[in-house]
């Protein structure tokens, strides 16, 4: 019965051996947190906004983008691969950014919901296969200039639209 234990305590070993040293750890902490807070930032200024997208969808979707490029880049994948998995990632965040957009059909039937939303959770997605990616310097940037986009922008819209009348 004793060698049946350590059997399962090798495997389980084995299983939990992906993160082999101090730097490993310490390089997937500090890219899945950097697109978790990234990710959060936007999600912030959505919710804020009243959006129906927020901090924890913005989180998990940076997070779950950087996870999808961390483990293949960990494995060693090639460039080839890699490329795939980003494509992959931007496919899927395209069916999740549908699922936000919303035909108005109470009366004007041109007005369209949601377009900001998607755009802006593809946006969080893209942040975080940097961040995964080990691009934090360029993460943070993305970031700062979609919180431009989502926070200044209709002040100078609304300006522009205020001069025209």
């Amino acid at each position: 019965m004793n060698t049946w234990w350590h059997e399962v305590w090798v495997t389980l070993q084995g299983e939990f051996a992906d993160i082999g040293d101090a730097s490993q750890l310490t390089r997937v902490t500090v890219r899945l947190l950097m697109a978790a807070v990234l990710g959060g930032i936007l999600g912030f200024e959505r919710e804020h906004q009243g959006k129906a997208a927020g901090v924890r969808t913005h989180m998990l979707v940076a997070m779950g983008a950087a996870l999808f490029v961390l483990v293949p880049q960990m494995s060693g994948s090639q460039a080839d691969a890699m490329s795939r998995v980003v494509q992959g990632v931007i496919a899927g965040i395209g069916f999740l950014g549908a699922g936000t957009i919303l035909k108005n059909r109470d009366g004007d039937e041109g007005h369209v919901k949601g377009l900001t939303t998607a755009a802006g959770l593809w946006m969080t997605a893209a942040i975080g296969v940097a961040a995964g990616l080990g691009r934090e310097a360029t993460a943070v940037f993305s970031t700062l200039l979609a919180l431009g986009v989502f926070s200044v922008m209709p002040g100078i819209v609304k300006l522009i639209d205020k001069d025209h009348q």
